[in-house]
């Protein structure tokens, strides 16, 4: 495959990473990627979200060519009712339900795609696509504001939500309305779906399934947007020495000693969209030891048994290397995406005076 390379700011750190690295990194998710444009997980599916992300890094670092490709095979893969299956392999349904943070995070990629290049075309070309999308996701929130985590291949809606998909979720509604505005096509009900989930995002936990043992349900909030000021700080405070390792980068989950470059980078991304540059450096810093001479990241590292585990390098992992790279740099129009994203949250409201329901309903 053919790299090409923008002649635009490529992310780098000093001290940390170079552009040249970065680079690499990047060249390492295109290695990877197949001759229809999906980009697999090590074992070989390929799901939306993760395909995103690492098309969103591929254009932070310039591979244009083959960013653009992977937004084909969105186009050419979704489903009539605007989702994909949860897993393909080789063009093929692998595992048909489909996830709402899968069809959300699509208004993430092409808005950041509009940034970095600002084509306009492809824009409108996506516009589509974002809108059948969204309009997915929208059909599965609930009475009081979650949205369920899945459709089953039998149009049956999940009975739960999770707390990290809605938190992505939220991101993306917010990217779509963006998006409409700047199409001169305004999209209201996703506003209103977007505030609704942010006010249980920031003011229902109990509307969430429980995962709280996953370092994301901790920190994903503040990444996707729903949370910042003093709410962001306290609850980065609350489990910050249950999840983050010195030197090492923070643990996937908070029962085992592994720690994970992709959260890592996550939590880095996190830290700077709240403005805390320091801490953000230092876990971006304190996870490249996961980095592989050919510019690729190991997924994650075993701290006892000193292995690393699994024993692999994903794109999803290179991807968030790159992303967090950017963030951290400013190199290219993209690179406040996650900061932005909190620039709508809405003000925490006292749960108990707000009028909702305790218990989830699709009524």
């Amino acid at each position: 495959m053919t790299e090409t390379v923008t002649t635009g700011a490529v992310p780098a750190v000093p001290g940390i990473i170079t552009a040249e690295q970065v680079i690499a990194t990047a060249r390492s998710i295109a290695a990877v990627q197949e001759t229809d444009g999906g980009v697999p997980w090590p074992e070989g599916h390929v799901d939306a979200w993760n395909h995103v992300e690492c098309l969103m890094a591929m254009t932070a670092a310039g591979l244009t060519a083959e960013a653009r490709k992977g937004y084909d095979w969105l186009a050419r893969h979704q489903r009539a009712d605007g989702s994909w299956p949860m897993k393909m392999v080789r063009g093929a349904a692998a595992e048909a339900n489909g996830e709402s943070n899968h069809a959300a995070y699509v208004a993430v990629g092409v808005r950041h795609e509009l940034l970095v290049t600002g084509d306009e075309e492809f824009a409108r070309a996506m516009w589509p696509v974002v809108r059948k999308a969204l309009d997915f996701v929208v059909g599965l929130q609930t009475a009081r504001g979650e949205i369920v985590w899945e459709r089953s291949s039998a149009g049956v809606p999940a009975q739960y939500a999770l707390l990290t998909g809605c938190s992505s979720i939220y991101q993306g509604l917010r990217c779509g309305v963006l998006l409409g505005e700047h199409l001169g096509e305004p999209q209201p009900d996703w506003e209103l779906a977007a505030d609704r989930l942010g006010h249980v995002l920031a003011a229902h936990p109990e509307a969430f399934a429980d995962k709280s043992r996953y370092s994301m349900d901790w920190y994903y909030p503040i990444l996707g947007g729903a949370l910042r000021g003093t709410g962001a700080r306290l609850r980065l405070e609350e489990e910050w020495d249950t999840f983050v390792v010195p030197g090492l980068g923070i643990r996937c989950v908070s029962d085992q000693p592994w720690v994970t470059g992709a959260e890592s980078c996550e939590l880095a991304l996190t830290l700077d969209a709240i403005g805390d540059r320091d801490r953000a450096l230092a876990v971006y810093r304190d996870m490249q030891h996961l980095r592989h001479h050919d510019g690729s990241y190991w997924t994650g590292w075993q701290f006892v048994n000193k292995a690393w585990f699994p024993h692999e390098q994903s794109a999803y992992t290179a991807a968030a290397v790159v992303l967090a790279a950017d963030a951290l740099s400013g190199a290219t129009p993209a690179s406040s995406l996650f900061r932005a994203a909190g620039r709508f949250a809405v003000p925490v409201i006292d749960p108990d005076a707000c009028g909702c329901s305790p218990a989830s309903s699709r009524t």
